[in-house]
Formats: C-alpha cells, sequence, structure tokens
C-alpha cells in the first residue's frame, strides 16, 4: 500500500494529511494560537474538590478549571499504584493542594480539560510510565515471536524504574535503539520532575512535540513511502528529528518546491471543506448524513439514487458494504471520537448483516485511534466508541453559528412575523406612542409586505397606531426589534 504524508507549515498553522493510494485518511491541524494542550505537564492548584462526584478542579492556568478523576490520582507516597482505592477523594487531594498534572483530553466545548497525575512520556519506540510497573507491547504487534522478543528486551533493562509500554513502531526495533529511547525517557523525567518542583501553580512545565515533529514520532514508519514537507526549516527539522531518533527512515523526508501548493497534490482542500458537511454522497448514489452533538455522534445509511440490479435486499446489502468503509474513512478524516451511532440500513440477511460488519472492523483496522464496535442492538443501530484525543475537525475550523445558536436550524420568516405581531400587541398593551416602527430581516419584510399584508392593516386597527416597517441588513433571519416611536 502507497502511504505519503503531507506536511503544509505556515507561520501561523500547521497540518499535516496521511494518505493511502492516493485517498486522504487522517488530517491533523495545529494553530499557534491554539495549539492542542493533549500530553502537556503542569504545575496545578487544587481550587476545588467534590466528594459527590469523587473529582477535583485544578487550576492549571487555563480560562476554565480543569477536570481530575479520583481514578486518574497517583495514591500516597508508600502505597501500592495497584492498592485498594481511598473512599473518598479528599483523602487524596484538599483544597489549596499543588501537584504535577498531565492533561488527558483537551478542552471540548463547555468541558474543561481532563487531567492524570499518572504521568507518560512518549518516544519513537516507547512509553515511560515513571508511576507504574511492568512492560506492556502494543496490541498491533501481531507476532508473537516478536512481541517476547521486546518485551523480554525491555524488561533486561528496567529493573524497578517504572513502568514501560512497547509502541507498534518498535516492531524490528534493534536492541540499542530501544536502550537509547529508554536513557533519554529517563533523563526526560528528571529533568520534568525538578522543573515540576520549582514551578509555580498554573505553569507550563513541559510541553509536547510541535505537529511535524509530532506526525513523525507517531506515524512515519517502514510503511511510509515518504513526507513531504514545503517549508524548508521545518524540513531542516524534521530531517534532524529523524536522524536522531529513526536514521533508517531519514531519507524519506522530502523538501516539496512545486508552484503548486503542496495540498493541492490530492485535492485536500476540497476534501477538507468536504469533511465538513453533514451529507457524504457514496459512489454507488446512495449517502451518509453525519450529526455530531455534544454527547454523540450518528451516522445514518441511506441508498438515496442507487436502485442496485437485482433486488431490494441485494441494493440495501451493496450500500451498507460501501458505507462502511466510507464510515471508517470519515471517522479518521473528521476525527470523530466519544459515543459514535451507526443506522445502516435494514437487512433481513444474517450472513449479510455478518459481512456488513466484518467489513467496518476492516475498514477500521488501520485506524490509529483506538475505536470499540459492540453487537448490534434490538433496534438495529450499531454502537461504538472512538477514542477522543484531539478536537474534531468541525470543532477546530468552525463556530457556532450565530444564525440560529447552533441549534442547525432558524426560524422561517412567517414564524418570525407572527412573533412581531405578539410582540407589538405586547406593547401596545403597556405603553403609550405615536407610532410602531418594526426592524428586521428583508425576508420577514417583505413576507409583511405581501403575504401578510392584512394581516399586519388588522393589527393596525387593533392598536390604534400606524406601523412602519424597515429593512436591517445586518439583521440574522431571527432577528427583530419593535421600537415605540
Amino acid at each position: 500500500m502507497s502511504v505519503e504524508i503531507l506536511v503544509n507549515v505556515t507561520p501561523r498553522e500547521s497540518r499535516a494529511a496521511v494518505v493511502e493510494q492516493g485517498i486522504v485518511q487522517e488530517l491533523y491541524i495545529e494553530r499557534a494560537n491554539r495549539r492542542g494542550l493533549t500530553s502537556n505537564i503542569y504545575k496545578g492548584r487544587v481550587s476545588r474538590v467534590l466528594p459527590g462526584m469523587q473529582a477535583a478542579f485544578i487550576d492549571i492556568g487555563l480560562d476554565r478549571a480543569a477536570f481530575l478523576h479520583a481514578s486518574d490520582i497517583l495514591p500516597a507516597a508508600g502505597l501500592e499504584p495497584d492498592a485498594e482505592a481511598p473512599d473518598s477523594v479528599r483523602d487524596l487531594v484538599n483544597d489549596g493542594d499543588e501537584i504535577l498534572v498531565q492533561v488527558l483530553k483537551n478542552p471540548l466545548g463547555t468541558k474543561g480539560a481532563r487531567l492524570s497525575t499518572y504521568v507518560t512520556l512518549p518516544s519513537r519506540f516507547l512509553v515511560y510510565l515513571p508511576q507504574g510497573r511492568g512492560v506492556g507491547v502494543s496490541a498491533r504487534i501481531e507476532s508473537e515471536s516478536e512481541r517476547l522478543r521486546l518485551r523480554e528486551t525491555v524488561q533486561d533493562f528496567i529493573g524497578d524504574r517504572g513502568g514501560w509500554i512497547v509502541r507498534t513502531a518498535a516492531e524490528n526495533a534493534g536492541l540499542e535503539a530501544l536502550r537509547a529511547d529508554m536513557m533519554f525517557l529517563e533523563r526526560l523525567w528528571d529533568v520534568v520532575r525538578e522543573r515540576g518542583v520549582a514551578a509555580h501553580a498554573g505553569e507550563l512545565v513541559h510541553e509536547d512535540l510541535a505537529l511535524p515533529m509530532r506526525v513523525l514520532r507517531d506515524l512515519l514508519g517502514q510503511q511510509v513511502d515518504r513526507v513531504l514537507v514545503d517549508a524548508p526549516d521545518a524540513h531542516g527539522q524534521m530531517v534532524a528529528f529523524t536522524q536522531t531518533f529513526m536514521p533508517a527512515l531519514a531519507g524519506r523526508i522530502e523538501l516539496y518546491d512545486g508552484k503548486r501548493p503542496i495540498f493541492d497534490l490530492h485535492g485536500i482542500d476540497d476534501e477538507i471543506e468536504r469533511a465538513l458537511d453533514r451529507k457524504v454522497p457514496l459512489k454507488s448514489g446512495g449517502y451518509l448524513m453525519i450529526d455530531q452533538t455534544e454527547a454523540l455522534t450518528t451516522i445514518d445509511v441511506n441508498t438515496g439514487a442507487f436502485v442496485g440490479h437485482r433486488n431490494l435486499e441485494d441494493t440495501i446489502y451493496r450500500t451498507n458494504l460501501e458505507a462502511a468503509v466510507a464510515i471508517a474513512r470519515q471517522l479518521r478524516m473528521r476525527n470523530l471520537g466519544g459515543i459514535i451511532i451507526v443506522d445502516f440500513i435494514d437487512m433481513q440477511d444474517a450472513e449479510h448483516r455478518r459481512l456488513v460488519m466484518e467489513a467496518l472492523e476492516r475498514a477500521l483496522a488501520g485506524d490509529h485511534t483506538r475505536t470499540h464496535i459492540s453487537a448490534v442492538s434490538a433496534l438495529g443501530l450499531v454502537e461504538m466508541t472512538r477514542k477522543r484525543t484531539r478536537e474534531s475537525l468541525e470543532h477546530q475550523l468552525c463556530r457556532p453559528c450565530p444564525s440560529c445558536d447552533s441549534r442547525g436550524f432558524v426560524k422561517t420568516a412567517e414564524t418570525v412575523a407572527y412573533q412581531i405581531f405578539r410582540e407589538a400587541l405586547r406593547q401596545a398593551r403597556q405603553f403609550d406612542f405615536q407610532e410602531l416602527l418594526v426592524l428586521a430581516h428583508q425576508d420577514v419584510i417583505e413576507l409583511l409586505l405581501d403575504e401578510e399584508s392584512a394581516a399586519l392593516a388588522e393589527l393596525e386597527l387593533a392598536i390604534g397606531k400606524p406601523i412602519r416597517l424597515q429593512t436591517e441588513a445586518l439583521y440574522v433571519a431571527e432577528q427583530f426589534d419593535v421600537v415605540l416611536v
């Protein structure tokens, strides 16, 4: 499989796209004024303990206090990591305590960041857990002999120095490479710990890598044919990074100096625009409808214009098969996380249902983010979860709609006109005036002058005063004012 990573770097924004077989699969965006906080380490101060929620709010210097659950708080010194949990969060932290915390999840919507006191430090091949113990190996490494080799290799070096996770990229890595990663992470932890002691509450102690280097650390492997970057400075930094941590792959970092923007190579900007739409067309003529809410994401599959060639059941089956592949790609493209409900078109054939589920699982196998698919529910819905690691593409690039207050729809001109009638009557019953001035959107004013002109005349008779209409170009569809003159 041909895999490329395209990196576009500008002074205020960095973007990366993972392209497989010429098709964009994943997008990463980082802006200078909104860098992600995940994996950053802060010196925090406990601002409020909530025993009823077994949690605490922590001030780490952000606009909103961050959330720390009792299960993410390191037990007191002297207790084993798997010791029985204290009865109350107050046995772990108190108001005003200063603690070292790491961000697990970025702030999302109205929710603050999610924190943990169990620090993890990733490198190319390993993840170091200073307060943990033992060795874990990525489940994506399928060879049992390789898993055993890696576990034993790491175990030989660690002694009782914390816990370690062997990452997927470590498959076939040599002894010296693994040892160099371990030494680097241990030195890094010493630095972080010293900075944490000296830092003040609300201060950043350790920041994760910038996006171009993070992409190399997390995504660059033997399966990646090349990494194209369009900025000479970033190219130099990325080459230096790979020469230090993965020298065998340094030759795959290439500087792109073409005249066309790098994201034009595979129409990536167009793909980003399409990834912001609710409707996703399928090649067969069917389509998906994707709705993202704070609680969950729903995906509805429809046959649309696809009529098939044999019978209805075959048409539904083929649409669902195509949709399964498209859904997996959309989850990665849009970075949708949390609870996801998929409403496939109902299939009568049990074999068809099994094959569609297998197609969905195969399509999700290449996803770097952990997913879990539950059995089909009694209502025929496929329930799944996808780990929420960063903001979705929609949340990164868009803001709540000011016209509809994020409802996704706006009131009709007729509805607003009747609101105006009711407000005019209310004003007339309470105040004295010479004339009513109605300010509204052009569509509403045109409706009042045309289809609702008779109702407007009746209103003037009812209140005994003239009503003057005025179009306001800056008003949104639902906005109006009734002014006493």
